[in-house]
């Protein structure tokens, strides 16, 4: 049967049914084990384990219309092999109207504009590369996590900042909007102004740290320099390092020399980047304390609301 073949071995109820077969025929394949029940009214044609790709067809035919979402949309453009991934459940995409008990593995996630977001003509159908990209960083737990998810998408090139900025522009409604907005800005201009901020509302200013100067000039004898965050009256620069996304030999060439060049002014380089800011501000926090202590600083950092 064709239909067989262009889904994996995984077919539906309705769709034997539309292809000639009748009740007693399906009864007759589950009888002799040909078929075995995947979810009701889904079938496969033996009675192994399932591949990652028969349990999507599986979840998306019980679903039905319905697309990969998610992970589970990522995971079928990316392809297998990519380590740390979950594949243990299966999202999918409905209409938002749509209300659904979810089987066991299947996660369903009600989705307004599906027809304009799916690649119905892909096998299994699923939401477009970048829609499964925002839906996953605006559902992540944290903005460490939301800032990973960005930074595996543009770091296997299958898409661009710009091109998950053009999305998230057509996007009536997601969570984090302004925030994620300004982090893809950020990359797509080579800034870190989203890491600046983070770094004075969630490690120096709630912690009582001195204010640093923020983009301090340093003039050299082939070229000008900006610190990030220059502590000048203790020696002390820190860097705000935003490449999550991508990363060069000459990009990090560069930030060698900087650093080369700050210590021959007798300054002490700290880079920070976005782990250390949104997921470990009060331990970074702690530590930039400990290396200005060091360089004379006589305060002390106390604790914010959020330390443990």
């Amino acid at each position: 049967m064709q239909v067989l073949l262009d889904q994996d071995g995984v077919i539906a109820r309705r769709q034997a049914l539309a292809s000639g077969m009748s009740v007693s025929d399906i009864a007759r394949q589950l009888r002799r084990r040909a078929w075995a029940s995947v979810h009701p009214g889904v079938y496969i044609d033996h009675t192994g384990p399932l591949t990652w790709l028969q349990r999507s067809w599986a979840a998306v035919l019980f679903s039905w219309p319905a697309a990969l979402s998610h992970e589970s949309a990522i995971r079928a453009g990316d392809g297998p092999g990519r380590r740390g991934r979950d594949d243990s459940v299966i999202h999918v995409a409905v209409d938002w109207s749509r209300n659904l008990v979810e089987p066991p593995g299947v996660v369903i996630h009600r989705t307004r504009d599906l027809d304009r977001r799916v690649r119905w003509n892909m096998s299994p159908p699923r939401v477009r590369y970048e829609e499964a990209v925002l839906d996953l960083a605006a559902d992540a737990t944290s903005d460490l996590d939301a800032i990973a998810v960005l930074a595996d998408a543009c770091g296997a090139r299958r898409t661009t900042a710009l091109r998950l900025v053009g999305t998230l522009n057509r996007r009536t409604r997601i969570a984090r909007r302004a925030w994620l907005d300004a982090v893809l800005r950020d990359v797509a201009e080579g800034t870190c102004s989203v890491l600046e901020h983070g770094y004075l509302d969630r490690v120096e200013r709630p912690h009582g740290l001195p204010r640093g100067r923020r983009q301090v000039s340093r003039r050299h004898p082939d070229q000008s320099e900006y610190s990030d965050v220059d502590y000048d009256e203790f020696g002390v620069i820190v860097e705000l390092d935003g490449r999550v996304f991508h990363e060069s030999a000459r990009a990090r060439d560069r930030d060698m020399d900087r650093d080369l060049d700050a210590a021959v002014d007798d300054k002490e380089t700290l880079r920070v980047s976005y782990g250390q800011v949104f997921d470990r501000g009060c331990r970074t926090a702690t530590k930039i304390a400990t290396v200005l202590g060091r360089r004379g600083w006589r305060g002390e950092p106390h604790p914010c609301r959020e330390c443990g």
